[in-house]
Order: C-alpha cells, then sequence, then structure tokens
C-alpha cells in the first residue's frame, strides 16, 4: 500500500508538472498567434514604444528575451522563493513564496488572489458535494431495490427534470421564491465560516442547492443501474441463502459495490468543480475561483488564468488521488500492488 501511494503520488506530480508546461506554452504562445507581444498581456498600461530601453526591460523583467524552455524555468523556480519584479515604471512590486506571477491588473500576486477566492469555491464545491452525493445515493439506492414501484418512478421523473435545468435557470428561480416572494431567507453576502457561521451558511444555502440537483439527478440514476445490477449478482444470491439480514445485505455487500464507480465519478466531479462554478457564483454573486478566472479572461490578464489553472489541475489530481485510495475501502477485492 505505502509503495502504491508513493508510485500514484510521484505519478500526480508529473501530471501536475505536464500540465504547468502546456499551458504555459499555450498561453505564451497565443498573444504570438494575433502578432503581439506578450507583454501587453501582462501588463495593466500601455507598454513604451517596442525597441525603446523601458521595452526591452520590460522583456527582461518577464523572461520574454530568453527561449520558451528558459521562459518556463524562470516561472517555474520563481514560484519557490520570494523575489522582486522590477522596477520599470518605478514600482517595486515583490513577489512572494508560492509566487504564480503578478497580475498587474488588479495590483496583486495571483497567489494572493486565488488564496482570497478559494475559501468561496470550496465551500460551494464541498457543501453542494455533500448534498448531491447523499440525496442522489439514497434516492437511487431505494429505487434500485425496488424497480417498477410508485418510489421508483417519482424519483427518476425527478431526475430527468432536475437534470435538464441548467443552472442558470434553478439559480434565479430560487432566488425568486425563496428570497423576493416568499421571503424565507434573506439575501445576504458570503462571509466566511471562521468569521461568521450562520452567515455564510444563510450565503451557501441557496448555491449548494442549486448547484447539486442536477448533480444529485446524475447520480440517483447511476446508483439505482448499479443497484439493480448488483443485487443480481451470485454473491448477493448466496448472502441471502445464508440468511444474513437485509439490511446487512444491502448496506455492506450490495451499496459498498455499486458505490465504487460513483466513487470515481464523484472524484472527479469535485476536483473539477472547485475552479468551474462560474456560472453558479456569478448568479449568486459569489467572488470565487470562476469569478476570478472569468474576470481574467475578460481583461486577458494571463498570468491569473495561468495560475487558476495549475491550482485546478492539482485539485483534480488530488481527487483522482483520495478516490483511489477510498476504492480499498468501499471494495476489499481491490488490491493495490
Amino acid at each position: 500500500m505505502i509503495r502504491y501511494l508513493i508510485r500514484r503520488l510521484m505519478g500526480s506530480v508529473l501530471v501536475v508538472w505536464i500540465v504547468s508546461v502546456v499551458t504555459f506554452v499555450i498561453f505564451n504562445l497565443a498573444p504570438k498567434l494575433t502578432h503581439s507581444n506578450p507583454i501587453y498581456y501582462y501588463i495593466a498600461r500601455n507598454p513604451p514604444a517596442p525597441g525603446s530601453v523601458q521595452f526591452k526591460g520590460l522583456e527582461h523583467a518577464y523572461g520574454f528575451d530568453r527561449p520558451l524552455v528558459g521562459q518556463y524555468w524562470v516561472w517555474l523556480t520563481n514560484i519557490f522563493h520570494k523575489h522582486s519584479l522590477g522596477n520599470v515604471f518605478g514600482d517595486k512590486e515583490v513577489c512572494n513564496v508560492p509566487c504564480l506571477g503578478y497580475s498587474y491588473k488588479l495590483h496583486n500576486q495571483v497567489s494572493s488572489l486565488i488564496w482570497q477566492a478559494l475559501p468561496v469555491s470550496i465551500s460551494l464545491t464541498i457543501g453542494a458535494a455533500t448534498l448531491w452525493l447523499v440525496a442522489g445515493v439514497a434516492v437511487g439506492t431505494i429505487s434500485g431495490l425496488k424497480p417498477g414501484s410508485f418510489f421508483d418512478r417519482l424519483g427518476m421523473t425527478g431526475a430527468l427534470a432536475a437534470v435538464s435545468l441548467p443552472i442558470f435557470f434553478t439559480g434565479p428561480i430560487l432566488l425568486l421564491l425563496v428570497v423576493y416572494q416568499f421571503k424565507w431567507m434573506t439575501n445576504v453576502d458570503y462571509a466566511g465560516i471562521t468569521s461568521d457561521p450562520t452567515q455564510w451558511l444563510k450565503s451557501m444555502i441557496l448555491p449548494w442547492i442549486a448547484l447539486a440537483l442536477s448533480f444529485a439527478a446524475l447520480y440517483a440514476r447511476l446508483t439505482r443501474a448499479n443497484m439493480m445490477e448488483v443485487m443480481s449478482e451470485d454473491y448477493i444470491r448466496t448472502a441471502r441463502a445464508k440468511g444474513l439480514p437485509r439490511r446487512t445485505i444491502v448496506l455492506k455487500h450490495g451499496l459498498r459495490s455499486a458505490l465504487t464507480p460513483i466513487a470515481t465519478i464523484f472524484g472527479i466531479d469535485v476536483g473539477t468543480l472547485i475552479g468551474n462554478t462560474i456560472i453558479t457564483e456569478t448568479v449568486f454573486n459569489l467572488r470565487g475561483l470562476g469569478h476570478l478566472t472569468y474576470q481574467a479572461i475578460s481583461q486577458k490578464d494571463l498570468p491569473i488564468i495561468l495560475g487558476v489553472t495549475v491550482v485546478a489541475a492539482i485539485f483534480l489530481v488530488l481527487a483522482n488521488l483520495i478516490v483511489d485510495i477510498v476504492y480499498a475501502v468501499l471494495d476489499p477485492r481491490v488490491s493495490y500492488s
């Protein structure tokens, strides 16, 4: 097991490195496709005339006077040590560790901007993931145990309706009904869980529900299909023949096997959503990684886009690593050799 974890950790580091290389190359070659200098995408003000002393100073400060491999090496090594960004314009910006770059358009280093937005995205993802996993697995399990029943038809009809509704429809509808029409809740701004837990919970309930609806529907249908398949296996018949209680058969033998493929999808969904909740954050006025990414794309702020992409890749790789470990808990037949 330890040897397997070491191999997986080394593989995860390799994947993150490859993602950083590919992303860096794409974002540094993209300006050249429009026949413009990358400097235009890295600073908030108009650069000096090409060929001037200040322009050459900017190229040297950003490493654009080096080959692409040298530029990547400078960017990679700068992540791990504190350094000055130069004072070509009379500024004295300093990038602290970890330095994923500096946004001259927002006057802050990328890692600080990501660190400020990350709690919002993590709160949104974990809360919604908990809701859709519990609701989807519960509905799918009961439907799979009683196929064709009234609950099965009702649950699958509701799942089909929920998965067909996009977040930009369910979000405003929830706000309209819950906040403005019936006034069951007030629309409050996001607050950190450590500063004001009550306001944090109030600000996240509706985004959780809106984001979890479509995912819960998908998980309900997958769990139902897996449960129907598992409950017809020979080892389930053997467990029944031995006289084991139905609860033990369903929970210990049936559900654990049915959840193995669900764990794979769950890990990918959670890892992906960390940096991919743009619509939800926009509808509910949340300032997470999705909003930061949208803002960076709108302003063509390449350092932020590059930093968010690398961070999102790290979360996705970690989620898949955790899923591989969870396999052994859910299904004892899985061996790590």
